[in-house]
């Protein structure tokens, strides 16, 4: 579905992204692991078109893509639920959800699934016309992953999920993202809770200092000795 080859960013001088290249099929769900600083968002944010990487190619159901602006990446069929949320704070639950379905005319089909993200996320549905700032930090994730759930995407990208959230509500989060991913949504899950991104995933990644170092099946990257050591404190 993705295919990432040798792209690189840079900061000024600073190369942030070293030749990264990774491959995602369709249906599965991909982790990357990494420490703060590791160039893990910046990876995210040029697969959504934020950022586009000035060597390389990143294709997406065998469309090129790495030229397209935010918003364009968004009508290919990937969206993304950003680190430290975003949410819109002064708008209503409801208006943030709308906001997601902003590139969509059927409406038909916004309102169902308006009604999946309500089922999904009941919380939701009780506090629509709240104010989204006010939210507990775990409703807030739940809205972020509603609102990009809205544009009917093909991929999700999360990146770091369970960041700031006690650990019912992480468990809360990863049972919704199995959910997600088995009604047909492949997932790209951009997290330093290793655990619990290799305990959902089939492939998993390692990144360090901008560069892939490690990758493997999830199954083996639990076994590995240095992710042992350094992502699951063994």
């Amino acid at each position: 579905m993705l295919k990432v080859v040798q792209i690189e960013i840079y900061y000024g001088s600073i190369r942030a992204l070293k030749r990264v290249s990774l491959e995602i099929r369709e249906g599965d769900i991909v982790c990357l692991l990494g420490a703060n600083g590791a160039g893990k968002t910046t990876l995210i944010n040029t697969l959504s078109g934020v950022f586009n990487p000035c060597r390389g190619e990143i294709f997406f159901l065998g469309k090129r893509i790495d030229r397209l602006s935010a918003d364009e990446v968004v009508k290919m069929g990937i969206s993304q639920v950003p680190q430290g949320r975003e949410i819109f704070p002064l708008l209503s639950v409801k208006k943030n959800l709308e906001l997601g379905a902003y590139i969509r005319k059927d409406k038909k089909a916004i309102a169902e699934d308006w009604a999946k993200v309500y089922a999904t996320f009941p919380i939701l549905k009780s506090r629509e016309n709240q104010q989204a700032g006010t939210l507990s930090g775990g409703e807030q994730q739940m809205l972020a992953i509603g609102r990009a759930l809205m544009s009917r995407p093909r991929l999700l990208l999360l990146d770091e999920p369970s960041l700031g959230l006690a650990p019912i509500v992480v468990e809360e989060i990863y049972k919704v993202i199995e959910e997600i991913n088995g009604s047909g949504a492949t997932i790209f899950l951009v997290e330093q809770n290793a655990s619990m991104a290799l305990s959902i995933s089939s492939y998993g990644y390692v990144m360090e200092l901008g560069e892939i170092v490690l990758e493997d099946t999830c199954a083996n990257l639990l076994l590995h000795d240095d992710v042992r050591r350094s992502y699951l404190g063994e």
